[in-house]
């Protein structure tokens, strides 16, 4: 047999074992957490701590035994651009989650329990009213532009809705009260509306409120809801 035959069986026979090893390791690193989930062995954080670790040993082994990046004579900057990119956007992942967290954790019970009665539509618990509004009635829009709200003062009764419109570039993050110390609203604490997007919320809470833009808090306005 000649050498270049050998060489090409030799890489054959490493490229089956390759398969084979990485096939194996797949199964393992998809039994185990499976197994976790299914028996409760852990929960909650630690349980998505679990599913997170062994995605990135798959994501390894796929690369390393299927795809063979690194293995080849050129220079190995393929592999390290792969696992620069998703490093990035692990960073971005996780980072965005524990500000969503954080968040969410922060929030007041009472706040808590009055968004997901309006999410939900909740009208009434145990025959017993919950606030929320069973219906909605007239709509007011609130137009910015350049910074500026117009109007700038809007009365309302209440299970009306208020429209934030942003002609704006930028994205708004519409916040209730005085900054930097802000309040909720009927649950909402900050309202994210794209560049010409827009966002309505039901006005279930009587009484003056104060709204502002938290990237830009001089863009601010009001609003009264009074019973009906």
């Amino acid at each position: 047999m000649s050498a270049v035959g050998h060489e090409v069986k030799q890489s054959e026979h490493s490229t089956t074992r390759s398969y084979v090893i990485g096939f194996i390791l797949s199964l393992i690193f998809t039994f185990i957490p499976y197994k976790l989930v299914v028996n409760k062995t852990v929960t909650g954080t630690a349980l998505l701590i679990s599913i997170l670790v062994f995605a990135l040993l798959q994501m390894f082994v796929q690369i390393t035994f299927f795809l063979h990046l690194g293995r080849g004579p050129k220079p190995r900057w393929n592999l390290y651009f792969f696992y620069s990119t998703v490093g990035i956007i692990l960073i971005v992942v996780g980072g965005s989650i524990m500000i969503t967290n954080n968040l969410h954790y922060n929030m007041m019970p009472s706040d808590q329990t009055k968004k997901l009665l309006n999410d939900e539509n909740i009208y009434q618990i145990g025959g017993g009213r919950t606030g929320v509004c069973q219906a909605q009635h007239e709509n007011h829009r609130v137009n910015i532009s350049d910074g500026l709200v117009s109007p700038l003062y809007i009365t309302a009764q209440k299970c009306d809705t208020l429209t934030f419109i942003n002609n704006d570039e930028k994205y708004l993050e519409i916040s209730f009260g005085l900054h930097p110390e802000h309040d909720a609203y009927a649950g909402e604490n900050d309202i994210i509306v794209r560049s010409g997007k827009s966002k309505t919320i039901t006005l279930s809470e009587s009484g003056s409120f104060r709204f502002h833009n938290h990237l830009q808090p001089e863009t601010a306005g009001y609003f009264t809801v009074k019973e009906p």
